[in-house]
């Protein structure tokens, strides 16, 4: 299959690309940053929001014969729930770049994979959240609004140009490619980086509740989702993404701590404005309609992510840029 990943360069694009190469799919990126992690991935570098999504030409361009793209999976997007409620233009700004994928989609005829996030439940209760439980009164956050207006968006242009998608609700994506703090700065990274320094954490409500996602789990699943898609087996379908492996802040810096074999200076803080308190997935959809069964646990995924940022800073500081 060709396969154009918009949001190549971040987390979820990076190893999602690779691994699409990895089992024989042709691939093309597109993301406004160059990549910090690999040069293995062909891409164009081009600002989704002003200047739209570059044509089959200049696709080609990139990578010959690749041209009219079998499937766009849209992952670009303006991230941090609390940076875009300080500046929601971002978020705004995140409507035109699915605005302008979506025409792209249209005009070609091609199928859509969109990374939706958690963020859309807002403060659901316990013990679980299933797709069906979202509440547009509930959004938090202007970055929840937009992914929200954004599947909204998807499901109009799948009832009137019979456009056909899959949306994965994504939950704390971590581990590889993803230790960039000058660029993206996310909880478990800004803890080991502190952490391994010595220096103290600051935890904003240590008893918010998040369901972590390894990223081998986290790409597994947009796998199945791909090939389910392409084959006609599951279409039009919101499904939630996640470990179903849950932890609360406090337990996130303890065992963060307790690897690395430190003793964590943690200074409290309330909860941030537009963030939510707590979510654990209802994974039944993703299991019956896509056989996605997680397979990294909570601390598991922690280890193996100190082990990859311990291997990467080496690396760099063998390069000398550390």
């Amino acid at each position: 299959m060709k396969i154009l990943v918009t949001g190549s360069s971040g987390q979820v694009g990076t190893n999602l690309c690779l691994a699409l190469q990895q089992r024989g799919d042709r691939v093309v990126g597109v993301d406004k940053r160059p990549n910090t992690w690999t040069d293995d991935i062909p891409a164009i570098q081009q600002n989704l929001a002003s200047d739209g999504m570059p044509s089959p030409a200049a696709l080609a361009a990139v990578a010959p014969d690749f041209g009219r793209p079998d499937l766009v999976v849209h992952l670009a997007a303006n991230a941090k729930v609390h940076e875009l409620v300080i500046d929601p233009r971002r978020a705004h700004e995140n409507a035109t770049i699915t605005f302008n994928v979506l025409e792209f989609c249209r005009a070609h005829q091609i199928p859509i994979i969109f990374s939706s996030s958690r963020e859309v439940y807002g403060r659901p209760q316990p013990p679980t959240v299933s797709e069906d439980t979202t509440d547009v009164f509930h959004i938090l956050s202007p970055y929840a609004a937009y992914k929200m207006a954004d599947e909204m968006l998807i499901y109009s242009y799948a009832h009137c140009y019979g456009l056909k998608y899959l949306v994965f609700r994504l939950s704390n994506v971590y581990g590889r490619f993803d230790g960039d703090l000058e660029r993206m700065t996310r909880v478990i990274h800004i803890f080991i980086d502190r952490l391994s320094r010595g220096e103290p954490i600051t935890i904003f409500d240590r008893h918010k509740v998040i369901d972590f996602t390894y990223i081998d789990d986290c790409i597994a699943a947009i796998l199945l989702g791909i090939d389910k898609l392409m084959a006609g087996d599951v279409v039009n379908q919101t499904i939630n993404l996640s470990s179903g492996s849950p932890a609360s802040l406090g337990h996130l810096a303890m065992t963060i701590a307790g690897y690395l074999g430190v003793e964590p200076e943690i200074i409290d803080k309330p909860i941030q404005p537009g963030e939510i308190s707590f979510y654990i997935a209802d994974l039944t959809k993703a299991r019956t309609l896509l056989g996605f069964e997680p397979q990294v646990p909570f601390e598991e995924g922690i280890k193996r992510t100190i082990n990859w940022v311990q291997r990467w800073n080496e690396l760099q500081y063998q390069r000398g840029q550390k």
